[in-house]
């Protein structure tokens, strides 16, 4: 198969693509509220000639190309993140906006893009016959990703019996291939105190004082964490803070913040809980350190609780899932760059709970991501479409 038929296909493709995005722009989907987007994309795929769509219980779409047993997956989020100020955007972030060369709106890039590129990788592979025999290509259109990373996958794996060999991650990559990314847990530290009258503060206990020690400390922990020479530092930020006090003329006697936690290779949920409750102040107030759970209900009406730990992930540069994507690269687009995200991903679940080799490569650009003005780039989608298309035959797994 000549690599340039690929290329000129997916180029044949782009305002097709670029209908089907703005399409999807132009439907709100945060997560649990992304019924209206999944919908549409189960339309395209069916118009677009997919010899299976289903809807699974929880929500998400899968889109299945090619009859064989080895199954090769290419995962997309399809849920988003809100608007945040209106004020911050320049255009209305669901009307979006669409250039000779960009696609602007919310989810452009993070990451409704790859969804797009994913469904038309697939209809070029069913056009130019590039299924072998012996596979099965999976699209997902997953929900939840952006409330809860990989909770999708968990589901997809356990209660639909799906097993991919590999999955490729569709989040943006600024044309790169990434093979890992940190992984990340939610942590909260509550303390108590005793309230009493604000004008005689001597009487209670503050446990906004205490934790005002703790945060502190924690602040002064993020820079002793681990260092791994390829995904880089741990990391951790104070979040949020609650209290709890009778009134604004009454001392606090509960507080709690909440810690982002961004765990490199080497570190667990085990050992990233146990250097806060090491803390000092943590234990000279006797502060509960625990982590968060998950349990919001989809679009569907399913809760599917799970802890909220994320595991770290990273695939060998010489894994042939790795190197499938690298040829297909090389041979549409020119030598790739291999690196990592600095985000999660469903990865997470995917790699990190089950060890099913994940390697990434999306439209877009991971800084647009949450951010005001959201755009992407229509040769991004183009170039994405092409390279899927040629991994299956790449693939010598």
């Amino acid at each position: 198969m000549e690599y340039a038929e690929i290329k000129k296909a997916a180029e044949g493709y782009l305002p097709q693509m670029t209908k089907f995005l703005r399409d999807l722009i132009a439907i709100p989907g945060e997560s649990c509220g992304e019924e209206g987007v999944i919908k549409r994309i189960e339309q395209e795929m069916k118009e677009v000639g997919f010899d299976k769509v289903v809807i699974d219980p929880m929500g998400n779409v899968l889109g299945y190309m090619g009859h064989g047993e080895k199954l090769i997956a290419f995962d997309a989020h399809i849920d988003t993140v809100g608007i945040g100020e209106i004020v911050n955007w320049t255009f209305d972030p669901y009307k979006g906006y669409e250039t000779e060369t960009e696609i602007g709106g919310r989810g452009a890039s993070d990451q409704l893009g790859g969804i797009v590129s994913s469904v038309y990788g697939a209809k070029i592979m069913k056009d130019l016959s590039l299924i072998p025999d012996n596979v099965t290509v999976l699209v997902t259109g997953t929900v939840q990703e952006e409330d809860c990373d990989g909770l999708c996958w968990q589901y997809i794996i356990n209660e639909d019996k799906v097993k991919p060999e590999f999955v490729v991650i569709t989040e943006p990559t600024d044309n790169g291939i990434y093979r890992g990314h940190r992984g990340r847990m939610e942590i909260r530290v509550q303390v108590q105190g005793v309230s009493c009258h604000g004008s005689a503060p001597e009487r209670g206990d503050n446990a906004i004082y205490k934790m005002a020690d703790i945060i502190q400390e924690v602040k002064a922990l993020n820079d002793k964490l681990h260092y791994d020479e390829f995904l880089g530092k741990g990391t951790l930020a104070v979040s949020q803070v609650f209290y709890n006090s009778p009134s604004r003329c009454a001392v606090a006697d509960m507080c709690a913040i909440s810690i982002d936690r961004r765990l490199t290779d080497g570190e667990t949920y085990i050992s990233a809980l146990e250097e806060i409750k090491a803390l000092p102040s943590v234990k000279k107030y006797n502060a509960e350190v625990t982590m968060y759970d998950y349990a919001r209900p989809s679009w569907t009406g399913l809760t599917y609780p799970t802890e909220a730990y994320f595991p770290t992930w990273v695939i060998p540069e010489d894994h042939p899932a790795c190197k499938a994507l690298v040829e297909s690269h090389k041979n549409i687009l020119g030598e790739p760059r291999v690196d990592k995200w600095t985000f999660s991903t469903n990865a997470v679940s995917i790699m990190g709970r089950y060890g099913i080799p994940c390697i990434g490569f999306g439209p877009g650009k991971e800084k647009e991501a949450h951010a005001p003005n959201e755009k992407t780039w229509k040769q991004d989608l183009v170039n994405c479409a092409a390279v899927y298309a040629g991994v299956p035959m790449s693939y010598k797994g």
